[in-house]
Order: structure tokens, then sequence, then C-alpha cells
């Protein structure tokens, strides 16, 4: 594959389109990432003075084939010109091929698909579907989570996004997020006790529960909230505690779809079937596609009561075609496998930066997503934010992007999720060039160094 060349932008030119972004863009959290990206091609990105950057984040944790995978190039241009966007009462044979395919992947049960465009309108689609098909309104997400922008999706959301726009949805509880790396709640030989925990979130919720409980809405991986693992028998115990209630289970998986855990779906990993999937992200590989999946039952039930939801870009045959040809492509070439064997390498290589450098605390994930906690203080957990800030502009400026993210009462969390088309070279490749990024930093902050798991010390 030829390697694009990167029209090389002059200092004059590069002030100019900076002063335009910062008169004339909405700025929508946080500071702009100080580089231009002229091109990408499958695992890498060129930035406007010619600088091949590796991505470890899959642009927006989506482009799950790589950047311009020649089939999916192949499908847009093929659909662009004959098939594009209809209107959206009008099915089109994407439509019901994306719905067959998906269908086969998943578990008996799950055979109702609704394609959208975004993860925040997926999860606005689920939780309509659960509070008619219950008639609750309630519902019930994790302290971390990250499900949307939109109304519903938004006030589901405990991680970022709350503040400033007055009162959320009413009915919106929150369990604390099963985060064994700082939980307080521990057996007596210091163990994570995530089931007390759960336990206790569950008493609190039916003590304010007007007994209009609806739904539980959960990442098998919380993503933005830290790259946090579902601890193992954590998903079957929410699942029971939802049945118990009369609750629908969503599970939300924008980010662990399609592959990139190691199992073509999260869920998968502890065989608990959700009453209600979601998926983006990856499902599109880069694309804005998106689809809310559900049983028979609940389509049946909500159809009846008029169940209503319309959008522009609902059901469009050309981002359809799309999911069609991801889900071929990810069967065909064995992606789920290569995900989790690549994802053994990724998880050993960032074990082996953690024995060298313990400012990485904690090491977390699954396949090829994967989450590096850094701190300062290995024994008391003090996070080490501005360390991880400077650490993850480093690897930027030497050839690697990789997003870190900061919530408050967390460490800096390095989120690590490159295609699934990745080598085991570029693998490798962007493991040095962290290896380096941290050196630096490291040193920059005027920090010692670090052996045999002692603290580390400015």
């Amino acid at each position: 594959m030829p390697v694009p060349t990167a029209s090389l932008m002059s200092q004059e030119e590069k002030n100019a389109f900076w002063k335009a972004a910062d008169n004339k863009l909405i700025r929508y959290g946080g500071s702009w990432a100080n580089v231009i990206v002229e091109r990408a091609q499958g695992t890498a990105m060129w930035d406007s003075d010619g600088n091949k950057i590796l991505d470890f984040t899959s642009g927006q944790m989506s482009s799950l084939l790589g950047h311009g995978h020649p089939e999916i190039v192949q499908v847009v241009s093929n659909y662009m010109a004959n098939l594009d966007h209809i209107f959206s009462a009008m099915v089109t044979k994407p439509n019901v091929d994306l719905a067959l395919a998906l269908s086969s992947l998943l578990p008996p049960g799950l055979d109702r698909c609704m394609f959208l465009s975004t993860g925040s309108e997926t999860n606005e689609c689920a939780l309509k579907l659960a509070k008619m098909y219950t008639g609750g309104h309630e519902v019930v997400s994790l302290s971390a989570s990250y499900h949307g922008m939109t109304h519903g999706a938004g006030a589901a959301t405990f991680s970022v996004g709350r503040k400033g726009y007055g009162p959320q949805l009413p009915g919106n509880f929150v369990l604390p997020v099963p985060y064994a790396y700082r939980s307080p709640f521990r057996h007596p030989d210091g163990s994570y006790d995530w089931k007390s925990e759960l336990d206790y979130g569950w008493d609190l919720i039916d003590r304010q529960s007007t007994g209009a409980l609806a739904c539980v809405i959960i990442e098998p991986i919380i993503s933005t909230g830290g790259i946090i693992t579902l601890p193992p028998g954590y998903l079957k115990e929410m699942k029971s505690h939802c049945e118990r209630r009369g609750m629908v289970l969503i599970i939300d998986e924008a980010q662990t779809g399609m592959g990139r855990t190691g199992d073509m779906f999260a869920f998968e990993h502890e065989g608990v079937i959700p009453d209600i999937l979601t998926l983006s992200k990856t499902l599109g590989a880069g694309l804005p596609l998106g689809a809310t999946i559900c049983t028979q039952e609940i389509e049946s039930v909500c159809h009846e009561k008029g169940f209503f939801y319309y959008t522009t870009h609902l059901n469009d045959p050309l981002v359809c075609a799309v999911g069609a040809k991801v889900c071929e492509i990810v069967v065909r070439d064995n992606l789920v496998g290569e995900a989790k064997r690549k994802g053994k390498l990724l998880e050993e290589g960032l074990k082996n930066l953690q024995k060298k450098y313990p400012c990485i605390g904690d090491v977390r994930g699954r396949g090829l997503m994967m989450g590096i906690e850094i701190v300062l203080d290995p024994i008391t957990k003090i996070p080490g934010d501005e360390l991880g800030t400077s650490i993850s502009a480093r690897c930027m400026e030497t050839g690697l992007s990789c997003n870190v993210v900061q919530l408050k009462g967390m460490g800096g969390t390095f989120r690590i999720a490159p295609p699934l088309t990745i080598t085991d070279e570029e693998i490798s490749e962007g493991i040095a060039i962290m290896d380096a990024a941290f050196d630096w930093a490291l040193k920059e902050a005027g920090m010692k160094e670090i052996v045999n798991g002692q603290k580390v010390i400015p």
C-alpha cells in the first residue's frame, strides 16, 4: 500500500489555520490537539509537516479496520455514486443485509435492528424502548459512565458533561463504578469486594426509586471513565438485579463491539445476553453508523404502544452497506482471534513498561482495548494527571497518538485501542515510543529513577 504524501504547510499557513480554528470553531471540551492531520492510511496518520503518527486510538476509537481500508473505500464509492441517502421510511437492501449479518453474529433473540448515526442516538433509542416496554422511566448507570450527549443518554452519563445546563432528566440513578484499583470496598485480605459494593449501591437506589425502574445501561469495559474492566461475575450479577426488579439490561458496546476485546461482542465474555444492545463507533469502522438491537418481544410491545423514533439518517443505505462489509471482513479475516492474540502482545508490552516505570499504577483491559493509569506514587496512588499529559504530548511529538483521559478522583489513564489490523511490529513500535516518552517526561519533571517498585519521588 503506497504511503500518502502530505502537502507541507508553511508556518504562515499554519498560523492562519490555527487563527481560523480559534476564531471560528465552537470549543467543545479541552484544547485542540497540537497537530494538523492531513492524511490517514492504515494504522498511521501524517501531519502537515509530513511526520508519520502511529494511531493507537483508532481515530475516535472507531477505525476498527484502520484508515482508508480498500474494501470500505470501494463500498463507499459505489454507494455514493448509486444509493447514498433516501427517505427514512424506505427500506433498502443494505438495511436488510446488515440486519441479517448482525443477527448471524449475535445470540438468538437479539434480532430486531434499527440503524442510526451515533452512539448517543443508539442509546437514546434504547432508553426510549426500555421505558416504553417497562412503563417505567428510571434509569441506572455507573458513576464513570459515558453514553452520549443527547438528552436521555447525557442524563445517564456521569463521567463528564453534566454541569451548566440546568436539570437533567428525572429518574437517573448512579451505581459506583467497579473500580478495583481504587474502590474502598475490600475483603479482610485486601482483595476487591465488588459484590458488597454493588449490593450497597442497589440498596441506595431501591430507597430512592419511586417504583418506576426501567433499565440499567452499562459498558462491558468503561472506556471514557478510564478503561475499567468489569470484575468476573459482575455482569451476571447486574443482570440478576435487573431481573429481580423487572428491568431491562442495555449493554452499550460502542467501543467494545465487533471483536475489539477478543470476543465478537464483549458481553459474550461471561455469557450474559442483554435485552437491548447498542453498537456504534466500531460498526462503521470510522463512518457514522450505529445500531440499536433488541428482542422480538420488546420490539412487538413497543410497536403496539406506538413507538416513534424518526431521524434524518435512519437506515441510510451507504453506511449500512459499510456495516455489512465490516461484519464480513471481521469474520473472514478472523479479526476477533487476532485481537485476542495481539492484545496479549500489547498487554505484555505495557506490563513491561510498568515494571520499568512504577508511575504506571495499573494496567487493565482486554484484547486491543487496554488502559494504563498514571500515578505519582504506586503506594498511595496519588493521581499523576500532569505527568500523564506530559507523556501523551511527548508521544504525539515523537509519532504516536494515544489518548489520556483525566477525571476527578482518578489518575490520568491512557486509552489504547489501535485498529485490529495493526501488525505485531507496529505494536512494538508504539510501545518503544511510549517507553522513550516516559523516560523523557520523568526526567523533565525532575523525578528520580525508580527501581524495584519504589515510590516515584519528585
